[in-house]
């Protein structure tokens, strides 16, 4: 695809160059909207507006929705007001609520002065919602239908009034505002009898969500009913608006992104890795980083208090580094499982007690495999191949327990953390690596100095 989007990048830049405009357009309207935009991300910005008004009205608008915010910005300071006002009539409602929170101050002024009253009005309402949630997502173009209507009268008021609506699959129900029930066009075109009225072949036991239910809540219930639409609906149960399916993708994606920044210690970014700054990228990283440097200090000062026992038996200090990436490996391995599981709603925390039971008894297993590989290697690989006379049997059993005990405490923390942060409202993903990676560290040299003491006498 990759390969594809460079070879039309190029003939667009060539006929651009020629300026045969004519073929320019044939090619343009032949081209998915996604697929354009990606083109015109490409170029130089001097060149996307000319291109952009070889495109026709209604391509121009799905195009403009799937460009990045800076080539936006760089088309709505060039457009004229009538220009802007064929777009902004283009645009699906939730696809104009997207740009006016991407847009700065003044842009967001020239966009909502061409936007007709009633679009206006919706904007500003949907707006109001708090941010990631249900409300903030949904579009309030969708088609209802009366419980009394005949598959007739329906099919008919789709015709007349689904062209401005975003999706017309899925029809609802409604009374009054209040949520019925809801039909597909299947159901419509399959009906037996045009004068059948809707309340007899709608579907009554319908799954909604609330203005106010989280973002990532209704992307799940996307994932578990396989829904095309949701309708959303207030505390009263009047409709208020739907989710769409392609914009419960696109939550998914922005929650996966957030997560993996999160567990990679940054700080959650809304610019992708192309569109951000230097500065953007240290402003994501460095509150991390001198977080993680100070916590760090803790395994420095636990080696310190031990630096005796380290003097009267050398050999341990060749094994800190082994010990400490074994148990944040492991750690992680637990906390990224949990955390997966918690985003998908699997586990809440009363399952605490069964996750930390099955994490010991994965802990024990793992342990018990590390722990005779490792003896077998410090005995064989340190001591014998290498001639390493300082370790002993005493050092290597040392060494092994520790690796069992590490491996123990590192997946106990390791899946307790993540479900005891959702508990207190943090996000989960702060418990992964590298932030659990400093905990398991300071916890294994700890374990470490207390068996060596125990069983070297140290």
């Amino acid at each position: 695809m990759e390969k594809q989007t460079l070879i039309l990048e190029k003939m667009i830049t060539s006929l651009l160059s020629e300026k045969k405009y004519p073929s320019l357009r044939d090619i343009l309207v032949t081209m998915n909207p996604s697929d354009i935009a990606g083109v015109f991300n490409e170029l130089e910005q001097d060149r996307i507006p000319l291109l952009f008004r070889l495109l026709p009205k209604e391509l121009a608008a799905e195009t403009f929705v799937e460009m990045e915010p800076e080539a936006q910005e760089l088309l709505i300071r060039g457009f004229s007001d009538s220009e802007l006002k064929e777009v902004v009539d283009e645009l699906y409602l939730d696809d104009a609520v997207d740009l006016v929170e991407e847009m700065p101050a003044n842009v967001v002024r020239r966009i909502l002065a061409q936007a007709d009253p009633d679009t206006r009005k919706s904007i500003n309402e949907l707006l109001r919602y708090p941010e990631n949630s249900a409300g903030s997502i949904m579009t309030t173009e969708y088609v209802t239908l009366r419980p009394a209507m005949t598959v007739g009268e329906s099919i008919l008021r789709i015709r007349r009034t689904g062209v401005d609506k975003e999706t017309i699959y899925t029809c609802y129900v409604t009374n009054n505002r209040t949520l019925m029930g809801l039909v597909t066009v299947k159901d419509l075109l399959l009906a037996e009898d045009d004068d059948t009225p809707i309340r007899e072949i709608m579907e009554t036991h319908v799954i909604s969500v609330n203005t106010q239910t989280d973002q990532e809540e209704v992307a799940r219930m996307f994932a578990k009913y396989n829904f095309l639409a949701m309708p959303v609906v207030d505390a009263e149960n009047r409709m208020v608006g739907i989710v769409t399916f392609d914009d419960a993708m696109d939550v998914m994606e922005e929650e996966a992104t957030e997560d993996i920044e999160i567990m990679g210690g940054m700080s959650p970014s809304e610019k992708t890795y192309s569109r951000a700054t230097v500065w953007d990228l240290f402003k994501q990283r460095i509150p991390w980083l001198l977080l993680l440097m100070v916590s760090a200090t803790f395994t420095g000062m636990i080696i310190t208090s031990f630096e005796t026992a380290l003097a009267a038996q050398v050999a341990l200090t060749a094994f800190i580094p082994m010990l400490m990436d074994t148990g944040g490996n492991s750690g992680s391995q637990s906390s990224v499982t949990i955390i997966r599981a918690l985003s998908l709603g699997e586990l809440e925390f009363g399952d605490l007690p069964r996750v930390v039971w099955k994490e010991i008894r994965t802990a024990v297993c793992c342990g018990a495999v590390l722990a005779v590989v490792c003896f077998g290697k410090i005995m064989l690989v340190d001591k014998l191949l290498m001639g390493n006379d300082s370790i002993t049997a005493g050092v290597a059993l040392v060494v092994c327990l520790t690796l069992c005990v590490t491996v123990f405490v590192a997946k106990a923390v390791g899946c307790t953390l993540p479900m005891v942060a959702k508990k207190l409202g943090f996000d989960p993903a702060v418990m992964a690596s590298p932030f659990l990676t400093t905990i398991v560290d300071a916890l294994s040299l700890l374990v470490y100095f207390g068996i060596a003491k125990a069983l070297l006498g140290l």
